[in-house]
């Protein structure tokens, strides 16, 4: 008996492409998903408030602040640096940028970021901060960084530090970074392929800093543990805000750690300066302050200051060294710098941090700076 159920197997339906089909259908799918970024940004909103910053719980998002910097007006001064720019004791409002702008009557921006060091700053202009061209740049050199071998990352020993994704991955080689190839080639990718740092961004900003998997999967910390992601689609999730920095307990005037260095320490501290020679970081600097200025920017250096007060005599002796092999580059470069006087001791939060009223001060010293003046055209 014939079976009436079973069908002939027919591939009219079938589509078939040919090579050139193919690499048409690869470049339009290629090409939307570089577009993504560039439309996700009309879609999602961003007015950055007065002396704004990017927030500290978005510190790993590069996109973020790449679009931070490319909304600056033309007439907007970038100040660059790390967490001592971006204010790691104060208010968004109580930053070297805000006091700038109120004691010259121009636009400053911070364009700090937490957590850097020279290594990382070098990876964060490089890849994300392409914006940076032919404009004023005030570059602050924070040379903290070279205080010791462990701080210049010089050590073989294997070490945990913020920021591994803009340290060099594969080149010049840092000997306390011990990442797989793999992560090193993923890093090395997601640094130059702008879908990779969007998608970063979204990890960062509404996914709890984690993967979409791992948000999926994530429990809600009880006993027994829930997974109250399991079936949430991600649309509607609020999010971390963007344009604005909720106020923290831990910064700002009325913050228990605003408080001077010496409140919590007594003593004066050694330090094992590196050589300039051999110090990785003061290498990164000098690459990016080249790079800076290769881009056609009216570059401005800030050296420190650091806070003296807490050395001994022989550290204080060899930052002073290192301060005048500084000054000796930057004047063979050709470019401008000032090295403020140390700050009163008691607006120094720790070593290199100062405090509101510190950056108060030391704004209104670089305002009074003859070379300041020339590079502000004042």
């Amino acid at each position: 008996m014939k079976d009436e159920t079973r069908q002939p197997v027919s591939d009219s339906a079938a589509v078939h492409l040919s090579a050139r089909q193919w690499l048409c259908a690869l470049g339009l799918s290629l090409g939307l998903v570089w577009l993504l970024p560039v439309a996700w940004k009309a879609f999602e909103a961003f007015e950055p408030v007065p002396h704004y910053r990017v927030p500290y719980a978005l510190s790993n998002d590069y996109w973020l602040y790449d679009r931070w910097l490319d909304q600056l007006p033309p007439d907007a001064i970038p100040v660059v640096g790390d967490s001592v720019v971006w204010g790691e004791y104060t208010a968004h409002d109580g930053t070297l940028s805000r006091f700038l702008g109120d004691a010259n009557g121009a636009l400053f921006a911070n364009a700090g970021l937490n957590g850097l060091y020279p290594l990382a700053l070098w990876g964060l202009i490089e890849h994300h901060g392409g914006t940076l061209a032919n404009r004023r740049v005030l570059l602050h050199c924070n040379l903290l960084w070279m205080s010791d071998p462990e701080a210049d990352m010089q050590l073989a020993k294997e070490q945990v530090f913020n920021h591994p994704a803009l340290v060099p991955q594969f080149t010049p080689r840092v000997p306390c970074y011990r990442a797989d190839p793999d992560t090193r080639l993923g890093r090395a990718l997601e640094r130059r392929l702008e879908p990779l740092s969007w998608a970063r961004h979204l990890q960062q900003t509404y996914f709890g800093q984690q993967s979409a998997p791992e948000w999926t999967l994530a429990d809600d910390g009880t006993f027994p543990p829930a997974y109250p992601n399991t079936y949430r689609l991600p649309v509607g999730v609020s999010g971390i805000p963007l344009s604005s920095e909720p106020p923290s307990p831990d910064r700002g005037a009325a913050s228990g750690r605003h408080k001077p260095w010496a409140a919590s320490q007594s003593g004066q501290v050694n330090m094992e300066w590196v050589t300039p020679e051999s110090s990785l970081q003061w290498q990164a600097y000098r690459r990016l302050a080249k790079r800076l200025k290769g881009r056609g920017c009216d570059l401005l250096v800030v050296v420190g200051p650091l806070n003296e007060h807490m050395m001994n005599g022989a550290t204080r002796a060899k930052h002073q060294e290192f301060r005048s092999t500084v000054a000796t580059w930057l004047d063979a470069e050709r470019i401008r710098f000032v090295m403020p006087e140390i700050l009163p001791s008691e607006e120094f939060a720790d070593a290199s941090h100062p405090l509101t009223k510190g950056y108060e001060r030391l704004a209104k010293r670089l305002t009074a700076e003859p070379v300041f003046r020339a590079w502000l055209g004042q």
